[in-house]
């Protein structure tokens, strides 16, 4: 009979740092901060719960089968992936490094939320290419749910900003 590795917790997030998002290959879903739940259930057993950004995001199979292949990778025998809402996802969740890997890929990432989302908050973005904040917001409708669309009246290339959500 198999026996079961010795894992820690540690282990499982750093090996979920090389997990990326689907749509969003610069991130991980570490720093975006959809890993919600990481509990060692046993020797043999690892729960892991994820909180989309959104709802209805396409990419969530996809993410469950991800994470679940990565922890097998480490030996563990028996991996529960879930989607759960008991914690809600909101952008203050993505991490400094999250915010950069964004920027990296051509996205602004949102601003650090205090209170309530305004629609305020989709104007006057700064640029990820030049950092202008001479830029204008498009529609607040991007490629996904989550994203709106801008162009930057400096350097003159369209890109998309992350939306803020609480």
């Amino acid at each position: 009979m198999l026996t079961g590795v010795k894992i820690s917790k540690e282990q499982v997030l750093k090996a979920l740092e090389e997990v990326k998002d689907p749509e969003i290959p610069t991130v991980s879903l570490v720093e975006l901060g959809i890993v919600t739940d990481v509990v060692l259930v046993d020797d043999n057993t690892v729960s892991i719960s994820l909180t989309p950004t959104f709802s209805g995001c396409p990419a969530l199979h996809i993410m469950e089968d991800m994470v679940r292949e990565k922890i097998e990778m480490l030996g563990v025998r028996n991996v529960e992936v879930k989607t759960s809402f008991d914690v809600q996802w909101n952008t203050n969740m993505i991490t400094d490094k999250g915010r950069e890997a964004l920027k990296k890929h051509g996205l602004t990432p949102p601003p650090k939320l205090e209170g309530v989302v305004q629609i305020e908050m989709l104007h006057n973005v700064a640029c990820p290419f030049c950092g202008s904040e001479n830029t204008e917001l498009k529609t607040p409708f991007g490629s996904t749910l989550c994203r709106s669309i801008h162009y930057c009246n400096n350097c003159r290339q369209s890109f998309e900003q992350f939306k803020p959500v609480s």
